[in-house]
C-alpha cells in the first residue's frame, strides 16, 4: 500500500496529540483531588493510606478528632494520630472490590459498564465519558456518581445505604 500524504499523517499527529493532552490534563485533575483528603468525609472504620516519614501504610481508621484535625489509624504496625498531610484515600479498583468480596459479573447486561456484586449490593463501572461514570445499587436506591470516588467515599456510601460497614 502507499503511505498517506504527509499533511494527513501530520494532521493524524496533531489530534493523537490533543487527545493525550486532554487525557493527561483530567487524568492530573483527578490525581490531585484524590490525594488530598477532606476530614468530613472520614469516618470510624475507613480505608486510607498513612504516610510515616516517606512510608506509606494501608491502615483502619478508628477516631477523627474534627477539633485538631487529626485522625487515629491502626496500621498492621501500630496505632498513631496522624495529620491529613499524611493520609492519602485509597483509590477504588477492580482489586479493591475483589479484596472486599465483591465478584465480577460476566453476563453482559443492557445497562453497560462492567458490574460486581456483593450480596445485594453492587457497584457498576462505566467506561470514561458516560454519565453516570459509576452506579451503586442497593435493594431499592440507586446513586449516580459523575466522578471516580476512592475507597473510604464507597465505604460511606455503603454505609449510608446498608447500615453496615463495609470491610
Amino acid at each position: 500500500g502507499q503511505n498517506p500524504p504527509r499533511s494527513i499523517r501530520f494532521n493524524s499527529f496533531l489530534l493523537f496529540a490533543f487527545r493525550f493532552k486532554l487525557f493527561f490534563r483530567k487524568f492530573m485533575k483527578h490525581k490531585t483531588q484524590l490525594t488530598m483528603i477532606n476530614i468530613h468525609e472520614l469516618k470510624s472504620g475507613d480505608t486510607v493510606i498513612t504516610n510515616y516519614e516517606g512510608t506509606e501504610r494501608e491502615g483502619k481508621i478508628l477516631q477523627v478528632d474534627h477539633e485538631d484535625k487529626k485522625v487515629l489509624v491502626a496500621t498492621d504496625e501500630n496505632e498513631f494520630w496522624y495529620d491529613l498531610d499524611n493520609l492519602s484515600p485509597v483509590l477504588l479498583s477492580e482489586a479493591i472490590l475483589l479484596k472486599l468480596q465483591f465478584h465480577k459479573e460476566d453476563a453482559s447486561s443492557p445497562a453497560g459498564g462492567t458490574l460486581y456484586v456483593r450480596g445485594p449490593f453492587s457497584v457498576r463501572f462505566f467506561e470514561d465519558g458516560h454519565k453516570p461514570l459509576l452506579q451503586l445499587h442497593y435493594r431499592d436506591e440507586s446513586r449516580n456518581l459523575d466522578e471516580p470516588i476512592t475507597l473510604n467515599e464507597l465505604q460511606n456510601h455503603y454505609h449510608d445505604m446498608t447500615n453496615f460497614h463495609l470491610e
